[in-house]
């Protein structure tokens, strides 16, 4: 990218690659659209490149800008197949749930199970068993519906 990057209102930050000119823009506090940018990283540059950068969105006080931090990684674990020991770590910390959510079930869609640290290899059986349940669930509320329907068409008649 130009050393003039543009950063307001530039509708190409998935384009960003410009390592020099985040870290400028990080250094002097201007965080609003570093993690829009993050995304950019993690699809231009290598893992070992964008993997600090990313890190350091995810730590932003902004909570877009932290989501698109998350996404990044997510993008990241998508187009690499694997994560770095740092990036692993700042998801766990975030746990399930929150800003990390998607980004876990990313990595553990896009990284093959023999690659994830034991922590993703409990979530994915814990995802897993979870979803299950769900849907063995509303398997019995359509089922309880279905039953009430005929019911009240029975009574009705």
């Amino acid at each position: 990218m130009t050393p003039g990057w543009n950063w307001e209102g530039d509708e190409s930050l998935l384009c960003f690659d410009d390592l020099a000119a985040w870290d400028a823009a990080y250094e002097s506090g201007r965080i609003r659209p570093l993690g829009s940018a993050a995304i950019g990283l993690a699809f231009n540059c290598t893992l070992a490149e964008a993997s600090p950068r990313i890190i350091r969105a995810m730590d932003f006080r902004d909570a877009a800008e932290r989501g698109f931090a998350f996404t990044a990684a997510g993008t990241a674990a998508r187009l690499h197949g694997e994560l770095t020991p740092q990036l692993y770590a700042a998801l766990r910390a975030e746990g399930p749930g929150g800003f990390a959510d998607d980004a876990i079930r990313d990595t553990l869609t896009f990284v093959p199970y023999r690659q994830l640290p034991p922590w993703f290899k409990w979530q994915m059986v814990r995802m897993t068993v979870t979803d299950k349940l769900e849907y063995w669930g509303m398997l019995c509320q359509d089922g309880a519906d279905a039953v009430r329907k005929a019911l009240r068409r029975r009574r009705d008649s």
